[in-house]
């Protein structure tokens, strides 16, 4: 049976790790698993019903109804919410605020739990997220913690709100960060925080190709190549 080896990328909102974890698998001929975009597909399914967010025994309840799949097309990840493709309705900022406030209940992540570990098992992966290094995959044959200053990571945003015609400034871009770092690292369930033995990774001086070469550089000193 073939070896499978698996990458945890950690880091907090706006460090581009989705972007970075996804070109370092193409290299590494891996798959990327986007861990944020799962949750992200169970944030939909509150707000399309007007679900309370602050409820966690209706949240936790309403997890049973809920099935998050990911399937890969053309080396792409699509995400399945009930059957449906939602990849392309997920990337808002009101579904991202959603997901980090849900991220906290325990029944949330127990639901998308076992499917993250099964496609590590089956799988060399690059996962990212709030907690694989910590949580997801504590045996992961590589770790890194992935970061940028809150202004760097503000601006990036600011950037592609201004793209999308978001009607936004940079002062409120960069206090949402701000807010969405202290939500994700005070949690009480799998907070955000850098794993023992992960490689810190500061990329707020480094380009996307320098911070992906530099994974490739860490992935090919301990063999980790499909």
């Amino acid at each position: 049976m073939k070896k499978t080896y698996n990458i945890a990328i950690d880091g907090p909102a706006g460090a581009g790790k989705s972007t970075i974890a996804r070109l370092a698998a193409g290299q590494l001929g891996f798959i990327y698993v986007d861990t944020g975009a799962m949750y992200r597909a169970m944030a939909l399914y509150f707000l399309r019903r007007g679900a309370n967010l602050a409820d966690e025994e209706a949240v936790g309840a309403a997890c049973r109804d809920i099935h998050v799949e990911i399937r890969y097309e053309a080396g792409e990840q699509q995400v399945l919410l009930n059957g449906e493709n939602v990849t392309g309705q997920i990337r808002t900022d009101q579904v991202g605020n959603a997901a980090s406030a849900i991220s906290k209940y325990p029944a949330v992540r127990a639901a998308l739990l076992e499917l993250q570990r099964s496609l590590a098992r089956t799988n060399s992966v690059i996962m990212d997220g709030r907690d694989i290094g910590t949580l997801v995959l504590p045996d992961a044959d590589l770790k890194i913690y992935l970061t940028a200053s809150t202004a760097v990571r503000a601006m990036r945003r600011y950037k592609e709100f201004l793209e999308k015609g978001v009607d936004c400034t940079l002062e409120s871009v960069e206090q949402d960060v701000i807010r969405r770092d202290e939500q994700d690292m005070n949690r009480a369930t799998a907070p955000l925080k850098q794993a023992e033995d992960a490689v810190y990774l500061d990329a707020s001086d480094m380009n996307i190709s320098q911070v992906v070469e530099k994974i490739l550089s860490l992935a090919r000193e301990r063999g980790l190549e499909a």
